[in-house]
């Protein structure tokens, strides 16, 4: 039971991060772009330094091989003229220098392999910068445009929803019964329940005298008054 509910918590906190990543996805890819250009910026740093360490490397070892060289000239003058004891002196510093020069070559071996492979990650890092860049450009536009077809969409549902609101009114409006053709129609309802029309629809089928005055008898007047 524990196991199955720190399953559905671990679940949860994976949903809601991914939720959380989806929402500030463009906050993230900037932040990881400054990152990787903090780091690119580092590897220069370092760059630099194992080419300023390689130059000078490079120049104690053009040092050391000139007095190297100069010695050994100096050395066979020295056996020329017999002197033994500064050409023995002199074959002991150049085998020290010689010694030194090629722990300088091996130095120098080193920073040339650490440089090449710097400089090459460097460069893939840079490409890859440039496009995060890119990418990054694109995110946002399409961000951009996701948000407004977001609100585009709910603009235009709203939108509907209001149109079919009115015409439901309009509908409930225009479907009302007339108020005074009802009051018109329960008149006659009532009439009719307590007889009072009955004399004249009687009078109107000619039985009996007319009960009240019609256009016909107002005509008959007018001519015969002439």
């Amino acid at each position: 039971m524990f196991k199955t509910f720190t399953t559905l918590i671990t679940g949860a906190n994976a949903r809601a991060e991914d939720r959380v990543r989806d929402a500030f996805a463009i906050e993230l890819i900037d932040q990881k772009i400054r990152e990787a250009e903090g780091s690119l910026k580092a590897a220069k740093a370092t760059l630099a330094s194992l080419i300023q360490r390689q130059r000078s490397e490079d120049q104690h070892r053009q040092g050391l091989q000139a007095r190297i060289t100069a010695l050994t000239n100096r050395a066979k003058t020295a056996l020329e003229a017999d002197n033994i004891h500064l050409a023995e002196e002199a074959a002991a510093a150049i085998a020290q220098m010689e010694n030194e020069l090629q722990v300088r070559d091996a130095t120098l071996s080193r920073l040339d392999q650490k440089i090449l492979r710097l400089r090459t990650s460097i460069e893939t890092s840079q490409r890859r910068i440039v496009d995060l860049k890119q990418g990054a450009i694109q995110a946002r536009a399409v961000r951009r445009e996701q948000t407004i077809q977001s609100r585009m969409a709910g603009s235009g549902l709203h939108a509907t929803g209001s149109v079919e609101e009115a015409e439901e009114l309009i509908a409930n409006v225009l479907g009302k019964d007339d108020p005074f053709e009802h009051s018109q129609i329960l008149a006659e309802i009532n009439a009719d329940l307590t007889h009072s029309t009955l004399e004249d629809r009687m009078a109107d089928a000619g039985f009996g005298p007319a009960t009240r005055s019609t256009a016909d008898e107002v005509l008959k007047r007018l001519k015969a008054s002439k």
